[in-house]
This record gives C-alpha cells, sequence and structure tokens, in this order.
C-alpha cells in the first residue's frame, strides 16, 4: 500500500468511527448527524473551490482545497456506505479503457 492509500484508509476509518460520536465533539460527527443532504452540498461546496483555485493558478490552493474535496467526499461515502475497496475496483475496472469508450458505454440516462 503506497503512503496516499495509507493516509486514505486511515482518513477513512476515523470518519467512520465519528458515526457514532457526539456531533457536539466533532466536525465530522457533526456532518453525520446532520445528514447526506448537508454533507452533499459541502463537498459540492469544495469542488468549487477547488476549481476555482486550479482557474486562478493557486497551487497552494488547489492542494489546501483538494485535501478538503477528498475529506467531505469520504464523509459522503461513510454516509452512503460506500467502502473505499469498492471505488478502487470499479477504477482498476476502467483502467486501460478509453475515457470515452468508458462512457459511451454507459446506460442512457
Amino acid at each position: 500500500m503506497s503512503d496516499w492509500e495509507g493516509v486514505l484508509e486511515r482518513l477513512y476509518a476515523t470518519i467512520a468511527s465519528r458515526k457514532t460520536a457526539d456531533p457536539g465533539s466533532s466536525y465530522t460527527a457533526k456532518l453525520l448527524h446532520q445528514g447526506r443532504s448537508v454533507i452533499a452540498k459541502k463537498m459540492g461546496e469544495e469542488a468549487v473551490e477547488t476549481a476555482i483555485a486550479a482557474v486562478g493558478n493557486d497551487s497552494d490552493a488547489v492542494v489546501a482545497e483538494s485535501a478538503d474535496l477528498i475529506y467531505h467526499l469520504l464523509v459522503l461515502w461513510v454516509d452512503c456506505g460506500v467502502e473505499p475497496e469498492e471505488v478502487w475496483t470499479k477504477l482498476a475496472a476502467r483502467e486501460g479503457t478509453s475515457g470515452l469508450a468508458e462512457k459511451a458505454a454507459r446506460p442512457a440516462t
């Protein structure tokens, strides 16, 4: 396991452990207590802030906002009951496939 995978696994485990924590004791517990719509909104805000930092050519801000985005994405995964391995498996299945071909193979919505 690489260093970044270890960081993600530990962060996910820490977030998951906050599901039953007192919302007054932790920001993560508060987010999880507030529910999926609040978590998703916060993740969306962080995605926009990351994009704005990128457009502004501010690498330091991209790094900081990316960390916030990944944290909030992991909170969302915990709330949705998604395990990181499920995402890694999906990414591995797409490896070596053109993004255009993968998108074309998806069912129409």
